[in-house]
């Protein structure tokens, strides 16, 4: 299809401070710094501000930046913009607009930029000038379009290796409870996690290349109730995936006073064919209130808990030199939610065997509500070619960055 172009005044470079934090601030890689907590020797340094509500981000080779502005919950409000460093700071470029909910972004094994819209997987190419966007999944494709329903109908989306499309399904309700938000009754089966096409579900797409067409699809792995956040692992390939866990547990369970700490969101290893028990199982094979005679044993369980309701949104294994060697293939995460667990950036170090199942290390905490900057709330992680960590943040506009500065020792591996 083709995208209307933007006007002079959309498109037009507009350099933006990165804070509106005080004139003296800290910097950071000669950025205003964030008023942050960091592990010796790190700084988050503040890109830019202003955006509605961005959700991905994609840095290029040129130190570049793509972002993906949602603009809020309505329909067709998205756009995307092209950050690029000035002088004063970054300054911004709208590409693309009217979209709908625009969340993930992704380079291609193309080189093109794939985008994740309510539905459909469209691709752009940054050289043309026209702003032509083609789908890859749903629209004019002769592939049918991702559900898009309920709760969780944002696309999430990860190329692997080979080349191949993994598609987060999220479900359309939180615990499968009925349409008035009464419980479902425990003698059924929750329909839209069952079937050839369920919700709470990643999809694989067996992707044709140079032309970047679909030639398969599968339901690669079921019961995971919402996947935005994954990440292949960079020796593996191991597909890892960060589940937002259910909310509002204790209704079905009165001696608990609320869930703030139950259940645990969880870290998959996302295996063809698995399925990982929502809405029927949470924690480690413990069946849900709403389903207390579920045979839990028949789930893959969670190879690790993570804290509950902290959100993971964005993951990536770090791969790059500039950080301390400490972090080498560690899994960073960003915890989105609200709540006590959340709003932090967090290293889950390798173990013995390489797998993200060692010590958990804050890299970014006391990221909460300040006069001057309000409270982060971490979306999309990616790795710059610079070896930085690029964060889209949606609860205050903000694109910022984890930047290694000094000589100072990590925290030491236990």
């Amino acid at each position: 299809m083709k995208t209307p172009v933007p006007s002079r005044a959309a498109v037009a470079c507009l350099a933006f401070a990165a804070s509106t934090a005080h004139a003296a601030a800290p910097e950071c890689g000669g950025l205003p710094s964030l008023d942050v907590t960091t592990p010796p020797g790190f700084c988050v340094a503040q890109l830019a501000d202003g955006f509605k509500f961005p959700r991905g981000l994609q840095p290029l080779a040129n130190g570049d930046l793509l972002v993906t502005d949602m603009g809020g919950w309505e329909e067709g409000r998205g756009s995307i913009w092209l950050l690029t460093r000035g002088a004063q700071g970054y300054e911004r470029k709208q590409l693309l607009n009217h979209l709908d909910r625009p969340n993930s972004i992704v380079l291609g094994p193309d080189g093109l930029i794939y985008v994740g819209l309510v539905k459909r997987i469209v691709r752009f190419d940054l050289r043309d000038p026209a702003g032509s966007m083609s789908d890859v999944v749903g629209g004019t494709s002769k592939t049918a379009p991702l559900p898009g329903l309920g709760r969780h109908l944002l696309t999430a989306m990860r190329f692997d290796r080979k080349g191949d499309l993994y598609v987060n399904v999220g479900s359309a309700t939180d615990h499968c409870e009925n349409a008035d938000g009464s419980a479902p009754a425990p003698d059924k089966v929750c329909a839209e996690a069952e079937g050839e096409n369920p919700l709470g579900s990643i999809r694989r797409y067996g992707m044709k290349w140079p032309s970047g067409t679909v030639e398969s699809s599968e339901v690669y792995a079921r019961g995971l109730r919402n996947s935005m956040a994954l990440a292949f692992h960079p020796v593996s390939n191991a597909l890892w995936q960060g589940e937002n866990s259910r909310d509002f547990i204790q209704a079905a369970m009165p001696k608990l006073a609320n869930d703030n700490n139950l259940p645990h969101d969880e870290l998959n290893l996302v295996q063809r064919g698995a399925n990982y028990g929502w809405p029927y199982c949470y924690d480690e094979q413990q069946p849900s209130p709403e389903y207390p005679q579920a045979d839990c044993s028949k789930y893959r369980k969670p190879e690790r808990l993570l804290p509950a309701h902290a959100a993971p949104l964005g993951m990536l294994f770090y791969t790059a030199g500039r950080f301390p060697d400490l972090y080498k293939n560690s899994l960073i995460v960003g915890y989105h939610g609200y709540r006590q667990h959340g709003h932090r950036l967090v290293a889950l170090l390798p173990d013995k065997a390489g797998a993200p199942l060692g010590k958990s290390v804050d890299l970014i905490s006391g990221w909460t509500s300040k006069p001057h900057q309000g409270m982060g709330a971490p979306v999309d992680v990616k790795q710059g070619a610079d070896g930085n960590i690029y964060i889209a943040e949606d609860r205050t506009g903000r694109i910022v960055s984890l930047r290694y500065e000094g000589e100072a020792k990590a925290p030491e591996r236990k």
